[in-house]
């Protein structure tokens, strides 16, 4: 009787043009990530913009990116103005991630553009865009799925797992993320 596989990780391929680069592109941000930006002081927001800008990423003014935040492929991220990125926030742009302006990424986030086909024998890639609205604040280890939108001015709480679109000037929190009532403003 034959073996019926469900998932063959030896079948699997990236689609063609799937990283939005050449591959040495990719190995050279690879490089330059590795030995320009991680390694950079913490106040140099200025030289860590200018070389995500140098790989494709759209970055507004005062946008402030630490040194050990991780984006996958830059050429597939935009972030608006003032926006803060923090500590080992991972922006995983396997698809589009958009950031709008005044954002608050906090610490330890992950913002997660893409996943595999379960169904799928070979574990096929997948890739879904993300977009974190206006004035939004994702605080500290969250976790964001593949194809979200996070509405203007909401609030994802600490250690959420969003799992679906947040309505706009909501707060949500937990595993999965649920509605706990409107943001409010003083």
């Amino acid at each position: 009787m034959k073996e019926y596989r469900i998932q063959d990780l030896s079948r699997f391929e990236n689609p063609p043009g799937f990283r939005g680069r050449p591959k040495p592109v990719v190995a050279m941000w690879w490089i330059v990530d590795a030995l320009l930006f991680r390694p950079s002081p913490a106040p140099l927001y200025g030289w860590r913009r200018f070389l995500l800008r140098c790989f494709g990423a759209r970055i507004g003014k005062g946008a402030r990116i630490k040194p050990t935040a991780r984006i996958t492929y830059p050429w597939k991220v935009a972030i608006g103005d003032y926006c803060w990125i923090g500590q080992r926030v991972e922006l995983y742009s396997l698809g589009p991630i958009t950031i709008g302006d005044n954002v608050c990424i906090s610490q330890d986030a992950y913002l997660c553009a893409g996943d595999h086909d379960r169904t799928n024998v070979a574990f096929t890639i997948r890739s879904f865009p993300i977009v974190v609205e206006d004035e939004v604040w994702i605080a500290s280890q969250s976790f964001v799925m593949p194809g979200v939108t996070i509405g203007k001015g909401a609030v994802v709480a600490v250690r959420s797992l969003v799992t679906k679109d947040v309505d706009p000037g909501m707060l949500v929190a937990g595993q999965p993320a649920h509605v706990l009532g409107p943001r409010t403003a003083s």
